[in-house]
């Protein structure tokens, strides 16, 4: 089952200016702040301003110039936080959980960029 798009959800509040954030980076489509239960030492949120639930939402709807927009901004998040390895930097990992299986918080496409330390295996080893 699909999450539908709920404009109550925290992510769509910080875009109103309801609730502050620690703003990293913005432009005219995404917006990029600092988690605020970071799991890494850098560990920054970076939202399409539009209203999509999850990656395959805005990969299926955003319009170019969002997607653009979107992808230009996480590259100048990894530059300016210094885990883009075109700086020399050592990398980071970027995770977008969607739906129920992949443990979706908030139903507003995010794309977690983390870095600052080896993340450690992707997944579990569990069954």
């Amino acid at each position: 089952m699909a999450l539908a798009y709920d404009d109550t959800n925290i992510f769509a509040r910080i875009l109103r200016g309801e609730i502050p954030c620690d703003k990293v980076a913005e432009n005219d489509h995404a917006l990029a702040f600092r988690d605020i239960r970071p799991q890494a030492p850098v560990h920054v949120l970076v939202i399409p301003k539009g209203a999509y639930v999850s990656f395959d939402d805005f990969a299926a709807n955003a319009s170019d110039a969002e997607i653009l927009g979107f992808t230009r901004l996480c590259a100048q998040v990894c530059m300016s936080e210094g885990v883009d390895l075109a700086g020399g930097n050592q990398g980071f990992r970027a995770v977008a959980n969607t739906g129920h299986h992949g443990v979706q918080e908030v139903p507003h496409y995010h794309l977690h960029i983390m870095g600052g330390r080896v993340m450690g295996p992707m997944l579990s080893r569990q069954g």
